[in-house]
């Protein structure tokens, strides 16, 4: 019998509590770029019994990423894919956030799609500022959703002269993500597998401090501070509602999007924070 194979792309906070709360008795099959950060979470599954394989893998390559559905098919049947890599908007500029968090989310659903399992299941970990922006034309969300992945960074809007900050681009990002999702359930539908994507608030991760102690953290407090739960909340509870995602209980559930933000967007629209942009 092949063995089930889950594939956990990013080793920091959030992609951790996942695999291990969807890893026991599965090979897990975790990678990211940052190969000081994979073997540290990888010893520290092994350490707990869980049964670990290792992959470097830049999103925003092709060849990277295919060679990772090439390694995880090897392994045996792959059931499940979660999404967590991505750069915040105070750890990169422009191009780089489109790249890996618009790009490389839609490259990654491009190539599992061919391995999925039936039965499976496919989740992008995006994030609440995609809930954030106005909205954009009719126009606008039909090309982010159903653009060849190869031509996405060259729609006209997604231009340097069009994304006036990192901020703009990341918003962008993740709206393009919740689209994606939408697109890539009827394709991957008709293997007779799901996808779905969630839009956290404000997670304790080291990304989340990276960003708290920059000069946009008083940012980040205020939106803590006018939120109704008025609190941020730590990864566990992510992965609490990935794994109902990803399992047979959301079993009619494809193409959406999960917003876990304790009330941030709430918030904006009730006119208690500013709407960025």
């Amino acid at each position: 019998m092949s063995k089930e194979v889950i594939v956990i792309i990013g080793a920091g906070g959030i992609g951790v509590a996942i695999a291990r709360r969807q890893g026991v008795g599965k090979i897990v099959l975790l990678a990211d770029f940052n190969e000081k950060t994979l073997e540290a979470a990888a010893e520290s599954m092994r350490n707990s019994s869980y049964s670990v394989e290792t992959r470097i893998v830049d999103v925003a390559s092709r060849a990277s990423v295919e060679a990772l559905v090439t390694a995880a098919a090897a392994l045996g049947s792959v059931v499940q894919v979660i999404n967590t890599a991505g750069l915040s908007p105070n750890m990169a500029p422009v191009a780089s956030i489109l790249e890996v968090d618009l790009y490389g989310s839609a490259l990654v659903f491009d190539a599992f799609e061919q391995v999925i399992a039936p039965g499976g299941a496919g989740l992008v970990i995006s994030s609440m500022a995609g809930h954030m922006m106005p909205a954009l034309s009719p126009e606008q969300d039909h090309a982010l959703a159903y653009t060849p992945t190869e031509e996405l960074l060259a729609l006209p809007f997604l231009q340097a002269n069009a994304v006036p900050n990192t901020l703009v681009a990341y918003m962008m990002a993740k709206r393009a993500n919740h689209l994606r999702v939408q697109a890539s359930a009827m394709t991957w539908g008709a293997r007779g597998a799901r996808v779905n994507s969630i839009s956290p608030g404000i997670i304790v991760t080291p990304l989340a401090l990276h960003e708290l102690n920059s000069e946009i953290g008083g940012i980040y407090r205020t939106m803590v501070e006018a939120s109704p739960s008025k609190r941020m909340a730590p990864p566990d509870e992510i992965a609490t509602a990935a794994a109902f995602l990803l399992g047979p209980d959301a079993g009619f559930i494809t193409g959406s999007d999960l917003l876990i933000d304790g009330g941030v967007i709430a918030a904006m629209r009730a006119g208690k924070l500013p709407t960025p942009g």
